[in-house]
């Protein structure tokens, strides 16, 4: 059973809330819907694959609800347009902490101490612009 409320998408047993799901994609061709959840760079993402006979009214429920849960995204150039992504999420009701994410470019390497100043900094930055 696959189902979807305010707080969080549900996959059978498992609660999923919104601020943790990374992306959701639509195949329309095998009618399966397909959910990342967010990880930790460097190791594989967490992955869903459901089959929906009737997802129209669940897929726009997904979108709105993983969108509201996003405070800010932000891109931070390193080397051309290659950089790192600082991402702000909360529970989309508004309530709880601001957890943030780093997401690199393919080739930057958050362990090059270059890269971990500026991401350090462009959180400091992230989190000023949100008041925190």
């Amino acid at each position: 059973m696959v189902a979807g409320t305010r707080d969080a998408l549900h996959l059978g047993a498992q609660r999923v809330p919104w601020e943790e799901i990374q992306s959701a994609d639509w195949d329309s061709e095998n009618d399966v819907l397909k959910v990342v959840l967010v990880g930790t760079w460097g190791e594989e993402q967490e992955s869903k694959s459901l089959t929906l006979a009737e997802p129209r009214r669940l897929l726009e429920l997904v979108r709105e609800r993983v969108t509201a849960s996003v405070v800010l995204q932000r891109h931070v150039p390193l080397s051309g347009r290659r950089g790192v992504r600082v991402i702000g999420r909360r529970p989309p009701r508004g309530t709880g902490e601001v957890a943030w994410f780093f997401e690199y470019d393919e080739g930057v390497d958050p362990a090059d101490p270059v890269v971990r100043e500026a991401a350090a900094g462009a959180l400091t930055a992230a989190r000023a612009d949100v008041g925190l």
